[in-house]
């Protein structure tokens, strides 16, 4: 009851690359930083089996950026010749390359780091790969012409890494589009149909992170902007309830999305965010078991998996360690008390 597990991304260790940046340069080349990253994924790997986690993810070690750690593999892109673009309906700017040809993959993408995590757990393994309509809001198009069109494009590719990750033994695959809250309308409207294809074919558990973004400062002053209560979910929720994907993380704890949307969800696992990226404060397993005892009013108990809001990859590693420590005790706490 209640499988804990995390949005995604863990902090870096300092020697590995630069601190709480979401976009950090790495500390080293070659077969150093291949080394770097690898030991970077056994250390987390072995941070989340201690603090009793159920589910472990890679935390995205050997990843710079969680959209650009995939695209570095794709051919079509221009990396060399940045050009700053608004991310997130202009929420932020971010220098992005630019597709410039047909996109194609260069080969495999995440091999190295899935089965090393794969070969060094016993527990349930997760994966996150970027989600098509998010990727599409992260790069500048020059050739395509049509934000749709470059989705399925892109959904076409993470589908064929998808597939070799399962074939890897990853149990539970996650494609992640925080750009489902920002464009509802699309989202509804296509951008499900293209993580569907992303999916498609895969008998694995297949899982969607759907957020309000990382706790960095351009995301924490939008929130602060939403108002009393975010709604943005009650807009997609249908959408996803009606598709193939299995699984679907949401942001809660803290946040002032209605609980009750999460009613929207029947018949989907729901990752239930019950810790705070964006606060440094490290939650009790008591508050953690709580936020599961409301969730438990609109999730079916077989359901419900607490996990993180969002990944914590810009985070102070001591503080991301300990958030990790919260969340499995809170769990423990939480099949105590709701058990019965």
């Amino acid at each position: 009851m209640f499988p804990t597990t995390i949005a995604g991304s863990l902090p870096k260790p300092g020697w590995l690359a630069e601190t709480h940046k979401l976009w950090p340069q790495w500390r080293a080349e070659g077969q150093e930083l291949r080394e770097a990253k690898g030991d970077a994924t056994l250390l987390w790997i072995k941070a989340q089996e201690d603090a009793g986690l159920d589910i472990v993810t890679d935390g995205e070690q050997s990843r710079q950026h969680f959209v650009h750690g995939f695209l570095e593999q794709v051919e079509g892109i221009d990396f060399a010749h940045k050009v700053e673009m608004g991310i997130r309906a202009d929420r932020y700017k971010a220098m992005v390359p630019q597709v410039v040809a047909p996109l194609r993959l260069k080969g495999r993408v995440h091999a190295f780091e899935a089965r090393l995590a794969r070969a060094h757990t016993k527990r349930k393994l997760k994966f996150t790969l970027p989600g098509p309509m998010t990727i599409v809001d992260t790069v500048a198009d020059r050739h395509y012409g049509d934000r749709v069109k470059m989705a399925f494009a892109f959904a076409e590719l993470l589908n064929q890494e998808a597939l070799a990750l399962q074939a890897d033994g990853v149990d539970i695959i996650q494609f992640d589009e925080p750009a489902f809250n920002v464009y509802m309308a699309d989202a509804a409207e296509w951008g499900v149909q293209a993580l569907e294809r992303a999916a498609q074919g895969l008998t694995c558990k297949t899982a969607v992170h759907i957020c309000y973004g990382y706790g960095i400062e351009a995301n924490v002053k939008w929130k602060n902007a939403l108002g009393d209560e975010w709604r943005q979910y009650e807009q997609v929720f249908p959408a996803l309830a009606a598709s193939s994907i299995d699984q679907v993380s949401l942001e809660c704890y803290h946040s002032h999305v209605p609980p009750d949307l999460m009613a929207l969800l029947e018949g989907k696992d729901v990752m239930v965010g019950v810790i705070d990226v964006a606060s440094d404060v490290v939650e009790t397993p008591e508050q953690v078991a709580d936020t599961i005892g409301r969730a438990l009013q609109f999730v079916a108990r077989e359901r419900l998996f607490p996990c993180t809001n969002c990944g914590m990859a810009p985070m102070d590693r001591e503080i991301a360690q300990k958030k990790l420590e919260a969340l499995g005790k809170g769990a423990q706490l939480a099949r105590e008390r709701y058990g019965k």
